[in-house]
């Protein structure tokens, strides 16, 4: 009798809107989308996909590999036997090589950093990253939100600042206080309408923590606002295809 298919299940909460990116990034990993609830603000998405089989169906694979390594040694055990005994150094071959000890030779020590080097690395490391200076990231803001663009520039550039121009895709209270906000931030100046780049997100934010910057300074924020961001690069969640920063300052254009 055929054995009855298991599953493993995993539910996903994303702001409303972005289920689609997070769908997608699911079912490349072998998810299957099996319900979906669509509050407010909020998505649920529920998946499964089979799990893996138990250790003992692959008993044959590992026995099939056995009988074959056993067949290996036997054959090399055979022609190790027909070399006629000890090997000779060949001619030409200096002691130290056949012994395999390895020579007397001083390994050379290191040249010291000098100092304009370290100079140059500090000013790298505290240097503003944007579209104009570094292709990563200019590469990045095209890229698809589910991508691994993401995973690959919030790795190598964790801590370090980004500034880009772009707008406020979507915005919602965080948890029951009506001051915090969780704000979706996307690149250029579509706003909701934003389809290419990253899903960036400043989480548990109020007004006063993006410091406003510029000649009108609003009293208030909301979806489709154009801005020049400066934020900190933090995490990527794959699971919820969400960029994460951390504002630095906001400026009003």
């Amino acid at each position: 009798m055929a054995d009855e298919i298991e599953y493993e299940y995993r539910t996903v909460r994303t702001v409303r809107g972005a289920d689609g990116p997070v769908i997608s990034k699911m079912q490349q990993d072998g998810w299957e989308l099996v319900d979906r609830t669509q509050g407010m603000l909020r998505s649920s998405l529920d998946f499964r996909r089979p799990k893996t089989p138990p250790p003992w169906r692959l008993i044959g694979a590992v026995a099939a590999v056995l009988v074959v390594l056993a067949g290996v040694i036997a054959t090399a055990a055979v022609l190790e036997d027909g070399d006629g005994g000890e090997q000779k150094n060949a001619p030409g071959t200096s002691t130290a090589v056949a012994s395999g000890k390895p020579s007397a030779a001083p390994t050379p020590a290191p040249a010291p950093a000098s100092a304009s080097a370290s100079t140059a690395a500090g000013s790298a490391a505290t240097e503003v990253i944007t579209p104009q200076n570094n292709p990563e990231f200019a590469a990045l803001l095209k890229a698809d939100s589910c991508g691994s663009a993401n995973l690959d520039f919030a790795t190598g550039y964790k801590g370090r600042t980004v500034a880009f121009d772009g707008s406020i895709v979507h915005m919602a209270p965080h948890g029951d206080r009506d001051t915090r906000y969780d704000l979706l931030l996307g690149p250029g100046d579509e706003g909701p309408r934003t389809a290419v780049g990253p899903a960036f997100k400043y989480e548990d934010v109020g007004v006063l923590d993006l410091k406003l910057t510029g000649e009108k300074v609003p009293a208030a924020v909301g979806p489709g606002d154009r801005f020049h961001f400066v934020a900190e690069v933090g995490r990527f969640n794959a699971d919820q295809c969400l960029f994460f920063l951390e504002p630095v300052s906001t400026g009003t254009r």
